[in-house]
């Protein structure tokens, strides 16, 4: 019995003695940032799969792998083949298969606040200006149920979306955006590309969204709003044609029943940092862009199916 106690004494003592000197190597501000690091990747590679229709794809890939492994432990020859051949040209598989997911994510790695440095406080003024200026403008369409579709440019470049457009390149009034969208007018047919705090562009086209989450009966007015979204960081305006309604996309979402006042406050929010509005030195703002995070995308899908058949 004493040697039994003595033999698990023992081995509780070696395990104590591993379990800190484990500890004690761990206990290294290089290791430490480095499991930050991986699992800051873990969480937002997670969050990235739940939010897009590839956690269904990776719910496959795993039920393959699955299926490979029963293979290799019944010996089922043939099967083990295929999967093996399909697993061998995983990479290729993998980048055509989650090419849109893929896209976005790089795009999304791609829109660091950095870019946000060089505007001082004039530029952040200016662009909420032309904000309150655009939302008024569409308040007044929103009375004469005159459809409109803008485009608020952040860190992702839509040069693809101007090009199909009138480069326009003008400072933004309330008169100019009520001109652009009067009906029949040549350029009200579109989107209006904003870009730092100037209409820079109108009559654009954008990309629908191919997603199955919204009514059929949404118009295609705001199913390019949500598609353009979708493949970018960009925040959308939308005035119904039919209804009057006021709604803003951002992230592959949509939102309805804005009053003005409010839609621009929401499209501040997003456009301009805290930081933007404040003075500091380059080195302030740097810390600043680096330890603060973005606001909420809290803009919750909300369509009414009233939409069908806008323009």
């Amino acid at each position: 019995m004493t040697d039994i106690l003595s033999s698990f004494l023992d081995t509780l003592l070696t395990f104590w003695n591993q379990f800190f000197y484990t500890i004690s190597k761990l206990v290294n501000p290089l290791n430490i940032i480095d499991i930050l690091i991986i699992a800051f990747i873990v969480y937002k590679a997670i969050e990235f799969l739940r939010e897009t229709r590839a956690g269904q794809l990776v719910k496959g890939i795993l039920l393959l792998l699955a299926l490979y492994a029963f293979a290799v432990v019944c010996d089922l020859v043939v099967l083990k083949w295929l999967l093996s051949a399909v697993f061998g040209s995983a990479i290729v598989v993998i980048a055509i298969v989650f090419q849109p997911e893929l896209r976005r994510l790089l795009e999304r790695v791609g829109q660091t606040r950095f870019g946000d440095l060089s505007k001082g406080t004039n530029d952040a003024q200016a662009i909420a200006e032309s904000v309150d200026k655009i939302c008024v403008s569409a308040g007044q369409m929103q009375k004469t149920k005159t459809g409109a579709l803008i485009v608020f440019e952040r860190t992702t470049q839509l040069g693809d979306i101007i090009n199909t457009g009138t480069i326009v390149d003008a400072n933004v009034s309330e008169s100019l955006v009520g001109n652009i969208f009067f009906p029949k007018s040549p350029l009200h047919d579109g989107a209006v590309i904003v870009r730092d705090g100037r209409i820079y562009a109108a009559s654009c086209i954008l990309p629908l969204t191919q997603s199955t989450a919204f009514s059929s009966q949404l118009g295609t007015r705001h199913r390019a709003a949500i598609g353009m979204t979708e493949n970018s960081d960009a925040i959308v305006l939308i005035v119904s044609e039919e209804t009057g309604v006021i709604s803003i996309a951002f992230n592959g979402q949509i939102a309805r029943n804005f009053t003005a006042e409010d839609a621009a406050e929401v499209i501040k929010e997003k456009l301009i940092s805290e930081s933007d509005l404040e003075s500091g030195s380059m080195v302030t703002k740097i810390f600043k862009n680096l330890f603060s995070s973005k606001p909420k995308d809290d803009i919750k899908p909300e369509v009414k199916e009233e939409e069908n058949n806008e323009g």
